[in-house]
């Protein structure tokens, strides 16, 4: 896989500039890794994942098993070899209150938990969002955490949003070692979750 060498913390940045919904990805020493592109126009969500924002190298794809649905789940798959590395999905009604999703490897079998660990700053964004002039300034003061989990409850993975305009950027830290193909798969699920999260508000 191409993870092998990430210098971490990563820093998603969304670009504000275009229509599509897309972000690039740099490491500790502002150097690019990936460039993130959600196909606009698309019945099912349709993600790839490039070397860099020139897109001529495609690296990663993950795409939705339906239509666009709540209960949407994500295969992920290397564009090398066709690997599927596994799966991301809503965890259910859960995700309702807070961002809350399972990841699966690719024999289907739930390996890791991700959610948000402050649920009411999401709340707190809502209200205080839609309020002029204050709306505009949220994205400095109301930024949640994320975390990824494996099945005994150790964080692997964490994320959180950075105080920005338009809550435009996020920092992921890894937390534990990993093989490889783990680290490439959760890494994904959070590009992943981040783009659904925005579209969610």
């Amino acid at each position: 896989m191409l993870t092998q060498q990430l210098r971490y913390p990563l820093d998603f940045k969304f670009n504000i500039f275009t229509i599509s919904n897309d972000f690039s990805v740099t490491d500790a020493l502002g150097n690019p890794v990936f460039y993130v592109r959600s196909k606009i126009f698309k019945l099912k969500d349709d993600v790839i994942v490039y070397s860099d924002s020139s897109k001529t190298k495609e690296l990663f794809r993950m795409k939705a098993n339906q239509w666009i649905d709540f209960n949407s789940v994500f295969n992920i798959t290397c564009k090398q070899n066709g690997q599927l590395l596994g799966r991301v999905g809503r965890r259910g009604f859960r995700s309702i209150w807070k961002a809350s999703y399972q990841i699966f490897d690719p024999n289907g079998q739930r390996e890791f938990h991700m959610e948000e660990t402050n649920p009411l700053i999401k709340v707190l964004d809502g209200i205080f969002g839609e309020l002029p002039i204050i709306g505009g300034l949220t994205g400095y003061f109301f930024n949640p955490n994320y975390s990824i989990k494996d099945k005994n409850g150790i964080e692997v993975f964490k994320m959180r949003k950075m105080p920005s305009l338009f809550g435009r950027r996020f920092q992921v830290m890894k937390t534990a070692e990993l093989q490889e193909d783990q680290e490439s798969l959760l890494l994904l699920s959070l590009m992943m979750m981040v783009l659904l999260e925005r579209k969610r508000g």
